[in-house]
Protein backbone atom coordinates (compact mmCIF):
# COMPACT_ATOMS: atom_id res chain seq x y z
CA UNK A 1 0.00 0.00 0.00
CA UNK A 2 2.75 2.30 0.90
CA UNK A 3 4.55 1.52 -2.33
CA UNK A 4 1.47 2.43 -4.38
CA UNK A 5 0.84 5.69 -2.62
CA UNK A 6 3.48 7.67 -4.52
CA UNK A 7 2.06 6.38 -7.82
CA UNK A 8 -1.45 7.52 -6.81
CA UNK A 9 -0.07 10.86 -5.75
CA UNK A 10 1.73 11.28 -9.07
CA UNK A 11 -1.44 10.35 -10.95
CA UNK A 12 -3.45 12.92 -9.03
CA UNK A 13 -0.69 15.42 -9.64
CA UNK A 14 -0.78 14.79 -13.35
CA UNK A 15 -4.60 15.05 -13.26
CA UNK A 16 -4.27 18.36 -11.45
CA UNK A 17 -1.83 19.65 -14.08
CA UNK A 18 -4.16 18.49 -16.82
CA UNK A 19 -7.13 20.25 -15.22
CA UNK A 20 -5.11 23.42 -14.79
CA UNK A 21 -4.09 23.25 -18.47
CA UNK A 22 -7.71 22.68 -19.44
CA UNK A 23 -8.91 25.65 -17.43
CA UNK A 24 -6.03 27.76 -18.73
CA UNK A 25 -6.84 26.82 -22.32
CA UNK A 26 -10.50 27.59 -21.79
CA UNK A 27 -9.53 30.89 -20.21
CA UNK A 28 -7.33 31.81 -23.17
CA UNK A 29 -10.09 30.89 -25.63
CA UNK A 30 -12.61 32.88 -23.63
CA UNK A 31 -10.25 35.85 -23.48
CA UNK A 32 -9.61 35.62 -27.23
CA UNK A 33 -13.34 35.42 -27.90
CA UNK A 34 -13.89 38.36 -25.58
CA UNK A 35 -11.17 40.35 -27.35
CA UNK A 36 -12.78 39.62 -30.73
CA UNK A 37 -16.18 40.65 -29.38
CA UNK A 38 -14.64 43.75 -27.84
CA UNK A 39 -13.03 44.67 -31.14
CA UNK A 40 -16.32 44.09 -32.95
CA UNK A 41 -18.23 46.15 -30.37
CA UNK A 42 -15.57 48.85 -30.53
CA UNK A 43 -15.79 49.03 -34.33
CA UNK A 44 -19.59 49.09 -34.13
CA UNK A 45 -19.62 51.77 -31.44
CA UNK A 46 -17.05 53.82 -33.37
CA UNK A 47 -19.33 53.78 -36.40
CA UNK A 48 -22.35 54.69 -34.28
CA UNK A 49 -20.38 57.47 -32.61
CA UNK A 50 -19.63 58.98 -36.02
CA UNK A 51 -23.32 58.76 -36.94
CA UNK A 52 -24.24 60.59 -33.74
CA UNK A 53 -21.64 63.28 -34.46
CA UNK A 54 -22.85 63.75 -38.02
CA UNK A 55 -26.44 64.07 -36.80
CA UNK A 56 -25.40 66.76 -34.31
CA UNK A 57 -23.40 68.66 -36.93
CA UNK A 58 -26.14 68.57 -39.57
CA UNK A 59 -28.75 69.77 -37.06
CA UNK A 60 -26.50 72.52 -35.71
CA UNK A 61 -28.43 75.26 -37.52
CA UNK A 62 -31.66 74.29 -35.80
CA UNK A 63 -30.56 76.16 -32.68
CA UNK A 64 -27.35 78.08 -33.39
CA UNK A 65 -26.77 81.71 -32.43
CA UNK A 66 -25.20 84.53 -34.45
CA UNK A 67 -21.57 85.50 -34.04
CA UNK A 68 -18.98 88.10 -34.85
CA UNK A 69 -15.35 87.12 -35.35
CA UNK A 70 -12.08 87.74 -37.17
CA UNK A 71 -10.99 85.76 -40.21
CA UNK A 72 -7.34 85.53 -41.19
CA UNK A 73 -7.08 84.11 -44.71
CA UNK A 74 -3.85 82.87 -46.29
CA UNK A 75 -4.24 82.47 -50.05
CA UNK A 76 -1.84 82.13 -52.94
CA UNK A 77 -2.43 85.79 -53.71
CA UNK A 78 -1.54 86.92 -50.17
CA UNK A 79 -3.13 87.33 -46.75
CA UNK A 80 -6.34 89.06 -45.73
CA UNK A 81 -7.69 89.97 -42.31
CA UNK A 82 -11.45 90.46 -42.23
CA UNK A 83 -14.05 91.04 -39.58
CA UNK A 84 -17.34 89.25 -40.10
CA UNK A 85 -20.71 89.39 -38.41
CA UNK A 86 -23.54 86.92 -38.98
CA UNK A 87 -27.07 88.25 -39.45
CA UNK A 88 -30.47 86.80 -40.28
CA UNK A 89 -29.96 88.01 -43.88
CA UNK A 90 -26.49 86.55 -44.29
CA UNK A 91 -22.95 87.49 -43.32
CA UNK A 92 -21.49 91.00 -43.49
CA UNK A 93 -17.72 91.19 -43.90
CA UNK A 94 -15.27 94.08 -43.83
CA UNK A 95 -11.66 93.83 -44.99
CA UNK A 96 -9.26 95.43 -42.49
CA UNK A 97 -5.79 94.34 -43.59
CA UNK A 98 -4.16 93.08 -46.77
CA UNK A 99 -0.78 91.31 -46.65
CA UNK A 100 -0.33 92.34 -43.04
CA UNK A 101 -0.96 96.06 -43.55
CA UNK A 102 -4.06 98.20 -42.84
CA UNK A 103 -5.93 99.38 -45.91
CA UNK A 104 -4.85 102.72 -47.33
CA UNK A 105 -7.35 105.44 -48.22
CA UNK A 106 -8.07 103.94 -51.64
CA UNK A 107 -8.58 100.50 -50.15
CA UNK A 108 -10.96 101.79 -47.49
CA UNK A 109 -12.96 103.69 -50.11
CA UNK A 110 -13.23 100.56 -52.28
CA UNK A 111 -14.42 98.57 -49.28
CA UNK A 112 -17.05 101.20 -48.41
CA UNK A 113 -18.34 101.13 -51.98
CA UNK A 114 -18.51 97.33 -52.00
CA UNK A 115 -20.55 97.28 -48.79
CA UNK A 116 -22.80 100.09 -50.06
CA UNK A 117 -23.50 98.16 -53.29
CA UNK A 118 -24.39 95.08 -51.29
CA UNK A 119 -26.80 96.96 -49.02
CA UNK A 120 -28.54 98.70 -51.92
CA UNK A 121 -28.84 95.68 -54.22
CA UNK A 122 -31.44 92.98 -53.46
CA UNK A 123 -30.00 90.97 -56.37
CA UNK A 124 -26.51 91.07 -54.85
CA UNK A 125 -27.90 90.07 -51.47
CA UNK A 126 -29.77 87.17 -53.06
CA UNK A 127 -26.61 86.07 -54.85
CA UNK A 128 -24.66 86.13 -51.58
CA UNK A 129 -27.35 84.11 -49.80
CA UNK A 130 -27.39 81.60 -52.64
CA UNK A 131 -23.60 81.19 -52.53
CA UNK A 132 -23.73 80.72 -48.78
CA UNK A 133 -26.54 78.17 -49.06
CA UNK A 134 -24.62 76.25 -51.74
CA UNK A 135 -21.52 76.18 -49.55
CA UNK A 136 -23.60 74.91 -46.63
CA UNK A 137 -25.15 72.18 -48.77
CA UNK A 138 -21.73 71.17 -50.08
CA UNK A 139 -20.31 70.92 -46.57
CA UNK A 140 -23.44 69.05 -45.47
CA UNK A 141 -23.05 66.51 -48.28
CA UNK A 142 -19.42 65.89 -47.37
CA UNK A 143 -20.13 65.55 -43.65
CA UNK A 144 -23.02 63.18 -44.43
CA UNK A 145 -20.54 60.85 -46.18
CA UNK A 146 -18.56 60.22 -42.99
CA UNK A 147 -20.57 57.30 -41.53
CA UNK A 148 -20.72 55.20 -44.71
CA UNK A 149 -17.67 56.20 -46.75
CA UNK A 150 -15.11 55.11 -44.15
CA UNK A 151 -14.26 52.39 -41.66
CA UNK A 152 -13.24 53.54 -38.18
CA UNK A 153 -11.12 52.28 -35.33
CA UNK A 154 -10.43 53.78 -31.92
CA UNK A 155 -6.99 55.25 -31.28
CA UNK A 156 -7.57 56.20 -27.64
CA UNK A 157 -8.59 59.40 -25.87
CA UNK A 158 -6.90 62.78 -26.14
CA UNK A 159 -7.70 65.96 -24.18
CA UNK A 160 -11.37 65.17 -23.65
CA UNK A 161 -11.82 63.71 -27.13
CA UNK A 162 -12.26 60.30 -28.66
CA UNK A 163 -9.48 59.83 -31.21
CA UNK A 164 -10.42 57.70 -34.23
CA UNK A 165 -8.58 56.67 -37.38
CA UNK A 166 -10.45 56.11 -40.62
CA UNK A 167 -9.81 54.53 -44.00
CA UNK A 168 -11.96 54.18 -47.14
CA UNK A 169 -14.80 51.69 -47.00
CA UNK A 170 -14.28 49.49 -50.08
CA UNK A 171 -18.02 48.79 -50.30
CA UNK A 172 -19.01 52.46 -50.50
CA UNK A 173 -20.22 53.58 -53.98
CA UNK A 174 -18.65 57.00 -54.57
CA UNK A 175 -20.62 58.44 -57.49
CA UNK A 176 -20.17 62.21 -57.31
CA UNK A 177 -16.87 64.07 -57.79
CA UNK A 178 -17.00 65.27 -54.18
CA UNK A 179 -17.58 61.73 -52.94
CA UNK A 180 -14.76 60.31 -55.07
CA UNK A 181 -12.24 62.84 -53.78
CA UNK A 182 -13.32 62.48 -50.16
CA UNK A 183 -13.50 58.68 -50.33
CA UNK A 184 -9.91 58.48 -51.57
CA UNK A 185 -8.70 59.84 -48.23
CA UNK A 186 -7.57 58.30 -44.99
CA UNK A 187 -7.07 60.21 -41.80
CA UNK A 188 -7.95 60.90 -38.20
CA UNK A 189 -10.96 62.26 -36.37
CA UNK A 190 -11.33 63.80 -32.91
CA UNK A 191 -14.75 63.92 -31.27
CA UNK A 192 -15.75 65.69 -28.06
CA UNK A 193 -16.55 63.02 -25.48
CA UNK A 194 -19.03 65.23 -23.64
CA UNK A 195 -20.83 66.85 -26.58
CA UNK A 196 -20.36 64.34 -29.42
CA UNK A 197 -19.31 67.19 -31.69
CA UNK A 198 -16.58 67.30 -34.32
CA UNK A 199 -13.40 68.83 -32.91
CA UNK A 200 -10.86 68.04 -35.61
CA UNK A 201 -10.81 66.20 -38.93
CA UNK A 202 -7.59 65.45 -40.84
CA UNK A 203 -7.67 63.87 -44.29
CA UNK A 204 -4.85 62.77 -46.59
CA UNK A 205 -5.27 61.83 -50.24
CA UNK A 206 -3.81 58.32 -50.46
CA UNK A 207 -4.03 57.91 -54.24
CA UNK A 208 -4.45 59.91 -57.42
CA UNK A 209 -8.04 60.78 -58.28
CA UNK A 210 -8.66 60.77 -62.04
CA UNK A 211 -11.56 62.37 -63.87
CA UNK A 212 -12.49 60.98 -67.27
CA UNK A 213 -9.71 58.37 -66.97
CA UNK A 214 -7.25 61.17 -66.33
CA UNK A 215 -8.11 63.00 -69.56
CA UNK A 216 -10.28 65.64 -67.90
CA UNK A 217 -8.09 66.05 -64.87
CA UNK A 218 -6.31 64.53 -61.91
CA UNK A 219 -5.68 65.32 -58.26
CA UNK A 220 -2.28 64.13 -57.08
CA UNK A 221 -1.98 61.90 -54.04
CA UNK A 222 -0.38 63.50 -51.03
CA UNK A 223 -2.84 66.39 -50.79
CA UNK A 224 -4.38 67.03 -47.41
CA UNK A 225 -6.86 69.13 -45.47
CA UNK A 226 -7.55 69.94 -41.82
CA UNK A 227 -10.75 71.16 -40.19
CA UNK A 228 -10.82 72.28 -36.55
CA UNK A 229 -13.89 73.31 -34.57
CA UNK A 230 -14.22 75.01 -31.19
CA UNK A 231 -17.05 75.39 -28.70
CA UNK A 232 -18.04 79.04 -28.32
CA UNK A 233 -21.12 78.63 -26.11
CA UNK A 234 -23.10 75.92 -24.34
CA UNK A 235 -24.70 74.90 -27.67
CA UNK A 236 -22.66 76.53 -30.45
CA UNK A 237 -19.54 75.24 -32.18
CA UNK A 238 -17.69 77.24 -34.84
CA UNK A 239 -14.93 76.46 -37.32
CA UNK A 240 -11.69 78.00 -36.07
CA UNK A 241 -9.26 76.61 -38.67
CA UNK A 242 -9.48 75.17 -42.16
CA UNK A 243 -6.52 74.25 -44.34
CA UNK A 244 -6.53 72.83 -47.85
CA UNK A 245 -3.44 71.79 -49.80
CA UNK A 246 -4.12 70.09 -53.13
CA UNK A 247 -2.40 69.93 -56.50
CA UNK A 248 -3.11 68.35 -59.86
CA UNK A 249 -4.02 69.25 -63.40
CA UNK A 250 -7.13 69.97 -65.42
CA UNK A 251 -7.96 69.38 -69.06
CA UNK A 252 -5.30 70.60 -71.52
CA UNK A 253 -2.62 70.19 -68.84
CA UNK A 254 -3.62 73.25 -66.86
CA UNK A 255 -2.01 72.99 -63.44
CA UNK A 256 -4.25 73.03 -60.37
CA UNK A 257 -2.71 74.24 -57.13
CA UNK A 258 -4.96 75.03 -54.20
CA UNK A 259 -3.18 76.30 -51.12
CA UNK A 260 -5.40 78.05 -48.60
CA UNK A 261 -5.60 78.49 -44.86
CA UNK A 262 -8.28 80.19 -42.78
CA UNK A 263 -8.13 80.93 -39.05
CA UNK A 264 -11.05 82.41 -37.10
CA UNK A 265 -10.78 83.96 -33.65
CA UNK A 266 -12.32 86.46 -31.23
CA UNK A 267 -15.83 84.97 -31.27
CA UNK A 268 -18.48 87.15 -29.64
CA UNK A 269 -22.23 86.65 -29.81
CA UNK A 270 -24.53 89.21 -31.44
CA UNK A 271 -28.34 89.63 -31.45
CA UNK A 272 -30.15 87.11 -33.64
CA UNK A 273 -32.55 89.57 -35.28
CA UNK A 274 -30.02 91.85 -37.00
CA UNK A 275 -30.22 92.53 -40.73
CA UNK A 276 -27.33 93.28 -43.08
CA UNK A 277 -27.54 97.04 -42.56
CA UNK A 278 -27.34 96.61 -38.80
CA UNK A 279 -24.42 94.24 -39.23
CA UNK A 280 -22.60 96.82 -41.35
CA UNK A 281 -23.30 99.51 -38.74
CA UNK A 282 -21.87 97.26 -36.04
CA UNK A 283 -18.65 96.80 -38.05
CA UNK A 284 -18.48 100.55 -38.73
CA UNK A 285 -18.80 101.28 -35.02
CA UNK A 286 -16.09 98.75 -34.20
CA UNK A 287 -13.74 100.18 -36.81
CA UNK A 288 -14.16 103.70 -35.42
CA UNK A 289 -13.17 102.50 -31.96
CA UNK A 290 -9.40 102.28 -32.46
CA UNK A 291 -7.05 99.30 -32.75
CA UNK A 292 -6.24 96.20 -30.77
CA UNK A 293 -4.31 92.96 -31.28
CA UNK A 294 -6.19 89.82 -32.27
CA UNK A 295 -5.71 86.42 -30.64
CA UNK A 296 -3.52 85.47 -33.59
CA UNK A 297 -1.24 88.43 -32.88
CA UNK A 298 -2.38 90.68 -35.73
CA UNK A 299 -3.17 94.36 -35.27
CA UNK A 300 -6.88 94.83 -35.88
CA UNK A 301 -8.73 98.08 -36.50
CA UNK A 302 -11.19 98.80 -33.70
Amino acid sequence: MCRHAPLRSQALGREGVGMRLLWLTMGILAAAQGACCAQLEQATSAGQLVRDVVYNELHDHDRHGYWRYWIERHLQQGTRLEEQVETAEGSMTRLNQSNGRPLDAAGRLAEERRISRLLSSPAEQARQRQEYAEDERRVGRIVALLPDAFLYEYAGEDSGCYHLRFRPNPDFPAHSIEARIFHAMSGELWVSIRSKRLVRLDGHLEENVNFGFGILGRLQKGGWFRLQRTQVSATDWKTERFELHMSGRAMLFKEIVRESSEVRSGFSQVPTGMNLAQGAALLDHAQAGGAQVSEAGFVMIR
